[in-house]
């Protein structure tokens, strides 16, 4: 509710995406926990950049959009 179902990231940038996926902002496997105020609301795509980031592996984003 928090987000109108649109992705939290594509918001902050001005976009408009609907999100598909709850994202933990500290991972579980990193030591998050699962409470709403460690959650947000992403689209597919950020969610892909997000993990990639958490776990060291973003290098940028292709041509077409998914990260390498």
């Amino acid at each position: 509710m928090r987000s109108s179902g649109l992705c939290e990231i594509c918001q902050a940038k001005g976009k408009t995406a609907l999100a598909t996926v709850v994202d933990h902002i500290k991972p579980l496997a990193l030591g998050g926990d699962d409470a709403d105020e460690n959650t947000r609301n992403l689209c597919d795509p950020c969610h892909k950049v997000a993990t990639a980031e958490q776990f060291g592996y973003y290098k940028g984003v292709s041509s077409d959009g998914w990260p390498i």
